[in-house]
């Protein structure tokens, strides 16, 4: 329950600080004087939506069975890693439901107050979609409970003993919830949404159709192969492969090419850094203290977290997902270790005990 008082309070603070992976080519947040999503490159409907096919059914099932009952959808909760198009999903869906969106976040949520005076400001049949949901704090949590299921909320009037709960009832909406740590979502609040769409990865065949329309949105010419070469380098995810179609149209612009060609690819990206596996300077120093600093390992967060320059919680977060998702890197009981993979990207013969492993 919240109190009147609560409801009025609002606002949000600034970000203290920017982190190493904001200011990263290939980081999947949104980072600098960029949007968080380039809005003349996105959708508008599930039909014009690249990937995600099993998704795209299963959603399309659900807000064609809406649209037949004429009531809101089951509230929806998108889960996975960061720049796979969960907000786009969330937009498509008001899009396809003909409805407002409203769109707010968890860490913009500072009191359960803030939750109930957008909840009350819902018109029926409204989407409303929480970015970062598992971050929202605990009291707004219990308040999105039995909003979600039973459509009301409880408001304090009063303090002390004369203080009473009135209960607001609220026109039936559908919330979208989106996360990048599903495991961190309370299981009362995960149970109460009634689809939950996993995104997955892109693989480069799907990066390569949606790298082409986003030329075709920018204006940019691609000539054959080069969609390809920037696939390789997008780690499989939409919003990487946007940003560097974005770089490479500067480079493209710059030097007054009509064409963008494999070999204008290369070079453009070359200057950022990111090689052809799509591992920019800091993928990169990781490697080389595990293979060259510490003779491909094992060795412990801590240490390699030093000997590149970093927070360990950096290196944990930003560089190791990608890192051992493609088999660079290992984690063993004892630290990390550099696979024959690593060895050989970096033009290096790997140790004996190495290669047996692998």
């Amino acid at each position: 329950m919240t109190t009147v008082d609560d409801a009025g309070r609002g606002g949000n603070q600034a970000n203290a600080g920017v982190n190493e992976e904001s200011l990263r080519m290939v980081s999947s947040q949104p980072i600098g004087n960029e949007p968080i999503s380039d809005e003349e490159l996105r959708p508008q409907v599930l039909d014009g939506f690249i990937g995600q096919p099993r998704l795209k059914e299963q959603l399309q099932l659900v807000l064609d069975a809406a649209r037949k009952r004429e009531v809101p959808p089951d509230h929806i909760l998108m889960a996975g890693p960061p720049g796979l198009g969960k907000t786009t999903l969330a937009m498509i869906t008001a899009n396809e439901l003909g409805v407002p969106i409203r769109v707010t976040s968890g860490p913009a949520i500072q009191h359960a107050g803030d939750l109930a005076s957008i909840l009350s400001s819902l018109d029926a049949g409204e989407v409303l979609f929480i970015d970062e949901i598992h971050r929202l704090p605990r009291a707004a949590e219990e308040l999105l409970y039995i909003a979600m299921e039973d459509f009301r909320v409880d408001v304090m009037v009063g303090k002390g003993p004369g203080a009473s709960s009135i209960p607001l009832t609220l026109p039936r909406f559908t919330v979208i919830g989106a996360t990048t740590r599903e495991g961190m979502l309370p299981s009362p609040l995960r149970a109460r949404f009634g689809f939950t769409a996993h995104l997955d990865f892109y693989p480069r065949e799907e990066l390569e159709k949606l790298i082409e329309r986003s030329a075709a949105v920018l204006g940019v010419t691609l000539g054959d192969g080069s969609a390809q070469e920037l696939s390789l380098r997008s780690r499989g995810t939409p919003r990487i492969a946007n940003r560097l179609l974005r770089r490479v149209r500067d480079w493209a612009t710059v030097h007054d090419l009509g064409v963008v060609r494999p070999d204008a690819v290369r070079e453009a990206l070359a200057l950022y850094q990111i090689d052809s596996e799509g591992l920019d300077r800091l993928d990169l120093a990781v490697l080389h203290a595990v293979v060259k600093s510490f003779n491909g390992g094992p060795v412990g967060l801590n240490n390699l977290a030093a000997m590149v320059g970093e927070e360990a919680e950096t290196v944990e977060t930003v560089c190791e997902p990608y890192l051992v998702r493609e088999g660079f890197l290992i984690r063993t009981p004892k630290g990390r270790v550099a696979t024959g993979k690593a060895w050989e990207h970096l033009g290096l013969t790997p140790r004996d005990d190495v290669s047996k492993l692998f």
